[in-house]
């Protein structure tokens, strides 16, 4: 596998999004440290981080977008809250 070439993928999808790697960082749960490793390629991602960056560079992001600035952190938000109580 050309871990070069997933990490430049998920850079373009994430900067087609015009998201930051904080952005997405934070919105997948990760360091933004972490986020720069995978896309310059230096080390293998989870498959759960894998689909989680993906989702969010896709079909995810593109509506939570459409919300306003304060619904969107409320959204964020939320899910954090149900992935750390063990519903997700």
């Amino acid at each position: 596998m050309d871990l070069k070439a997933v990490g430049q993928r998920i850079k373009s999808a994430r900067e087609a999004k015009n998201l930051t790697q904080e952005e997405l960082a934070a919105l997948v749960n990760l360091s933004p440290t972490h986020v720069s490793v995978i896309e310059r390629g230096l080390k293998v991602t989870k498959l759960d981080t894998f689909v989680a960056i993906t989702g969010v560079t896709n079909e995810l992001t593109e509506k939570i977008e459409k919300l306003p600035i304060k619904e969107q952190k409320n959204f964020i938000g939320m899910l954090y809250y149900q992935i750390d109580i063990g519903m997700w």
